[in-house]
């Protein structure tokens, strides 16, 4: 049987030993640590985690989303929109963000999503485009809105009189060609313009409404975020239309 010598220099080599396996440890513990806290820093600065929003009122369910944007779209038809100072807001948005609604609009001059529904700075993420119409881009922005900020409704916003889509219009009747790249805007359009009789007496209108109708089909769909989020009912997609005459905001999808 063998027995474990007492001299000098196997007392060292066994202690050497030790000693490297407690540096290999807490080394390895210390690189543990220092990656799980990396790691949960990381997934907290990507899931939007907010301790203390800056504007708490937003905090809402998809359904009473929509309710208070229809709800302020009322009253500015009544001329009874809020004077907004918005001065008061700015130290709460210097925080961060956190919009209760995404709004992809056109960026016709006269339709402001903040002033229809009589909203200030920070309750809105809005995307604008002429003809309100979905592009990559456009789709990974109401992603971060809807994955990062937690913004629970989207609404597609179009409008009555649209010039895109006239123009649509006219490309696909008269093979009309516009100059630089205003031609993609009417190629882009096109779906909504097929999708509609010739002979519909009401066509711009229906067009106007069908373009809204298609983008919103397609926003609820796009995987892999937007079409969990709708599935699991933690977001809303709906379409409206903005009345140039009245500033009603109408609800067609």
């Amino acid at each position: 049987m063998c027995k474990l010598s007492n001299k000098p220099e196997n007392r060292n080599s066994q202690q050497n030993q030790q000693r490297r396996s407690f540096l290999k440890f807490t080394t390895a513990s210390a690189l543990g640590l220092g990656l799980g806290m990396a790691v949960t820093h990381q997934v907290m600065a990507t899931s939007g985690a907010i301790k203390t929003p800056p504007q708490p009122e937003n905090v809402l369910t998809p359904e009473a989303a929509l309710e208070r944007l229809m709800a302020g779209n009322d009253r500015y038809v009544a001329g009874l929109s809020t004077p907004w100072n918005f001065k008061l807001e700015r130290a709460a948005l210097v925080k961060g963000q956190n919009p209760y609604a995404s709004i992809l609009s056109c960026a016709d001059s006269r339709v402001s999503p903040e002033f229809c529904f009589d909203e200030q700075r920070g309750d809105l993420f809005v995307a604008r485009v002429a003809g309100n119409y979905l592009t990559t881009d456009f789709v990974a922005t109401l992603e971060y809105a809807a994955a990062v900020l937690h913004t629970p409704l989207i609404m597609v916003l179009g409008h009555e009189s649209c010039g895109a889509l006239k123009a649509a219009i006219d490309a696909s009747d008269n093979n009309t060609q516009f100059p630089g790249h205003i031609q993609s805007i009417a190629s882009a359009l096109a779906p909504a313009v097929r999708a509609i009789d010739k002979q519909s007496k009401n066509r711009i209108d229906d067009v106007i409404k069908m373009n809204v109708i298609q983008n919103v089909k397609e926003l609820k769909k796009q995987t892999p975020i937007l079409s969990r989020l709708v599935a699991e009912k933690k977001l809303l997609v709906v379409g409206g239309v903005y009345n140039l005459k009245t500033g009603k905001v109408d609800i067609v999808a």
